[in-house]
């Protein structure tokens, strides 16, 4: 396999860790249904916008079921995931939901039919090690919400891991400029009921700056996925999943940078065995040749 996909998957997580900075001031100050809704509703511009570039592909009745369930599950996944940052501190949050990286392997291979390869099973688990090395736990005692949080963002990993293995089904036959405006309308049109009806009606419009990091995750949002399609038109899922890690070192990044976070050994420490793991998998994948489009 080419280095091309590995480098634009890379690409794309640094601009989805982006989008999580612009949703994480988002939340601060709304329902993480209401915030979650705008995120899919203003990528919806910038997708269409890459849609009509792209020469509007035909978005044919046949691909509809696969992006519409995919559209739900990627709903019930930035909705756990955003709900749990209020309950749990974000460290441990972030880092119970890298176990989404492990669980795609499997996943493909149920639906996908991909042979699992203990490679990319050996690269998921070193780089999950890197995670907790890099955050850690401190032990206290848990309270009933913060349990309500983990239990969300398992459920959360899960169905993200689901979303990307559904993703890589349909992108190398329908494109990525499809795959990304779908990947917001659906979303957006199951969370807008749910919104109604959990959020009181002054409640559902951004106010004032809200609107700035509305759009620009919309924006960031429609930019990494389709890096993130065109790598999985190109490698099978269990070849990129270990790469989700490195979204741990771009979240440091954009902490310092941004919130003027400060970065401590230990996070680099973390950061080191990632990126040991992911220069692993990729002189372990350049010998697996590309794999032929799946059959949907």
């Amino acid at each position: 396999m080419r280095a091309g996909p590995v480098l634009l998957y890379v690409i794309g997580i640094a601009v989805f860790c982006a989008m999580d900075a612009f949703m994480k001031k988002l939340v601060e100050a709304n329902p993480a249904v209401m915030a979650t809704f705008w995120r899919y509703a203003s990528a919806i511009l910038f997708t269409g916008l890459i849609w009509v570039q792209a020469g509007r592909p035909a978005i044919t009745r046949e691909m509809l079921p696969v992006h519409m369930l995919r559209g739900g599950i990627l709903a019930v996944s930035a909705t756990l995931f955003f709900w749990s940052l209020g309950v749990l501190p974000l460290a441990q949050a972030v880092t119970i939901a890298f176990i989404a990286p492990l669980l795609i392997p499997p996943i493909a291979a149920l639906l996908l039919k991909e042979r699992m390869q203990p490679g990319s099973v050996l690269a998921g688990l070193a780089g999950f090690v890197g995670v907790l090395v890099a955050v850690g736990f401190e032990p206290d005692d848990w309270t009933g919400e913060q349990l309500r949080g983990v239990a969300a963002v398992l459920v959360s990993a899960l169905t993200y891991a689901i979303s990307v293995v559904l993703m890589r089904l349909r992108a190398a036959r329908d494109g990525a400029a499809t795959l990304s405006l779908l990947g917001a309308i659906f979303p957006a049109m199951a969370l807008a009921p749910v919104m109604a009806l959990t959020v009181a009606p002054e409640g559902w419009l951004p106010q004032g700056r809200d609107w700035l990091w509305v759009l620009s995750a919309g924006a960031c949002g429609a930019i990494a996925l389709q890096f993130i399609a065109r790598a999985y038109a190109r490698a099978e899922a269990q070849v990129l999943a270990p790469f989700e890690y490195t979204a741990l070192a771009w979240a440091a990044l954009f902490g310092w940078v941004f919130f003027a976070e400060p970065v401590s050994l230990r996070t680099w420490a973390g950061a080191a065995v990632i990126g040991a793991a992911c220069l692993w998998q990729t002189r372990r994948a350049s010998a697996v040749p590309a794999p032929s489009s799946p059959a949907a």
